[in-house]
């Protein structure tokens, strides 16, 4: 077997490492993407698929293969059916991260110390509130209604807007900018009965919001006194003021961290680096896959001769070549599996009870997977050494 044709990391260029580091980037992103939406069970239904139609086709079940290639010929369509929202939360944040590269933080210490002390005590009055502090995402075509204010947060300003008796007491106060943009706002509700099945409407907003944009919705229940937090589409209750203090915190120096204080070398290699190295790990199969693997080669191989139908008062001592060498080609990829044993020669030896030793190998002798091209092989003749079994010698018989 000419193993060189099959090793193409040997000959991997720059371009090339450049190009499997940018897939990379980007499987690492979609990863990460998948973590904050409802779409991960989505995504591992299809590679489960996946990995039953290599199955199918490594074991050569044909109709069940075709099944499941009239299922991929409109798995673009199926994706863009599934994933519409999450391919529009998508390109939204492409859009931000492309036009909007100078981030300020949407809300200063002071605006979270604020919200922190005013929360806690509402808290301890079983006054509900529901406030937003948006993040990097565009959240205006998540939010209906409310009434724009763009006022100073200030613990009076909350106090008096989710006063029972104020008329916009139940909706949610959006501070984006260090500022109070809007109030008396209407959140998507979440469809996740797993997380909302013992709490109120304000949480099941609050997470509604959080499952489709980066905002972080903090809610404080009216009839239980406790404050929860939604962030990347979970829930989540705090036990104080410092667990408040500490999850407004780590979301303001997640989305807009501090330049000076970033270490990037460290950063990359600390954070989420499991998902770094599985993100590169099928960047390469990616690479391996298509990229080298689609590129025609020729691979030789020694394949045995196989006799059959010899004559029963034959045995069969030698056959002269015991193999021979069959050259193929194909797209580098379909030889990484490939079963050497789907690769053989048979040849009908019926006519040596006649005495004919000597027999040619064509190519329908050859049997081997039909993604390989047979281009030669020889020899192509083989000979046979024979002699008569015992029990049919009439020597032997009394």
């Amino acid at each position: 077997m000419n193993n060189n044709a099959l090793m193409p990391f040997a000959t991997i260029t720059a371009g090339e490492i450049v190009d499997i580091l940018l897939v990379a980037i980007l499987i690492y992103t979609a990863i990460v993407w998948l973590r904050r939406t409802r779409a991960a069970f989505v995504v591992r239904g299809i590679l489960i698929l996946g990995a039953a139609y290599m199955v199918v086709r490594y074991l050569d079940l044909q109709m069940t293969a075709w099944i499941f290639q009239a299922f991929f010929a409109v798995f673009l369509v199926m994706i863009v059916v599934i994933f519409q929202e999450e391919l529009r939360q998508m390109f939204e944040r492409i859009a931000v991260w492309s036009f909007n590269r100078q981030s300020a933080p949407t809300a200063t210490t002071a605006t979270a110390d604020i919200l922190v002390r005013t929360l806690a005590n509402m808290a301890s009055d079983h006054i509900g509130a529901l406030v937003v502090i948006s993040g990097k995402d565009p959240i205006d075509r998540h939010i209906t209604g409310g009434i724009v204010l763009d006022g100073q947060v200030s613990v009076p300003l909350l106090r008096s807007i989710f006063d029972v008796h104020s008329p916009g007491h139940d909706g949610a106060v959006l501070i984006e900018n260090d500022r109070l943009v809007r109030f008396a706002a209407h959140l998507p509700l979440s469809k996740n009965l797993a997380q909302t099945a013992h709490v109120g409407t304000r949480h099941s907003a609050a997470l509604g919001l959080a499952e489709l944009c980066d905002a972080l919705c903090l809610v404080v229940s009216e009839e239980r006194g406790t404050i929860s937090v939604a962030r990347n589409g979970r829930l989540r209750q705090l036990a104080g003021p410092q667990e408040l203090a500490a999850a407004i915190r780590g979301f303001l120096d997640d989305k807009f961290p501090v330049q000076e204080r970033r270490h990037l070398g460290l950063q990359l290699v600390r954070e989420n680096w499991l998902a770094k190295a599985v993100s590169i790990c099928l960047a390469i199969g990616i690479w391996y896959l298509f990229v080298p693997g689609s590129k025609i080669v020729e691979v030789s191989y020694q394949v045995p001769v196989n006799v059959e139908n010899l004559p029963a008062n034959l045995h069969l001592e030698a056959v002269e070549p015991p193999a021979v060498r069959a050259t193929f080609s194909a797209p580098r990829r379909s030889f990484y599996l490939i079963d050497r044993k789907k690769i053989r020669i048979t040849a009908d030896v019926a006519l040596a009870e006649l005495g004919r030793r000597t027999f040619a190998i064509s190519e329908q002798n050859l049997r081997f997977p039909k993604d390989l091209t047979l281009q030669e092989f020889s020899p192509n003749t083989f000979k046979i050494s024979v002699k008569v079994a015992p029990e049919a010698n009439p020597s032997n018989r009394g």
